[in-house]
């Protein structure tokens, strides 16, 4: 949940901003930081280099989060979590990270420690997911099933 508000706060919205909203500030700010305009002063140069990663990572992380790009692949989505098993998950600071056997992985965000508890000792890890996970949190692919290697 931190690195949603962290990136929320460098792009100056709320979770309501939709997808033509996010473009125009990140175009802005990689206007405002690109490295090509700090030629003059190489610390500068390198300071706008760094900023301009964490510019464009946190667009893309913010664009997989958006409610318009849930839409979008809300079938695949819905595929994924009702036929395929899970294959592995893993969890760090209340960010849960689903490996499916379909290849897809998904990341689940603000998931409490009492829930992920009760997770690992479910009879059914995959049953108590659907029923309490997959819909009821903020999530993003993180991994495409043809991007698995």
């Amino acid at each position: 949940m931190k690195r949603i508000t962290d990136y929320r706060k460098l792009f100056g919205i709320d979770k309501d901003a939709n997808l033509a909203e996010l473009k125009v500030i990140y175009r802005n700010l990689m206007k405002e930081w690109h490295p090509d305009k700090f030629q003059a002063d190489e610390t500068a140069k390198a300071e706008a280099e760094a900023k301009s990663k964490v510019i464009i990572e946190a667009y893309h992380f913010l664009v997989s989060l958006s409610p318009e790009t849930h839409a979008r692949n809300i079938e695949e989505y819905t595929n994924t979590i009702t036929t395929s098993g899970m294959e592995d998950f893993v969890y760090i600071g209340q960010m849960l990270k689903v490996t499916f056997f379909d290849g897809s992985v998904y990341e689940y965000f603000g998931v409490q420690p009492a829930l992920y508890k009760k997770l690992i000792n479910s009879p059914t890890p995959i049953r108590f997911a659907r029923r309490h996970i997959f819909e009821n949190f903020s999530y993003r692919k993180a991994i495409k099933a043809s991007e698995k290697v």
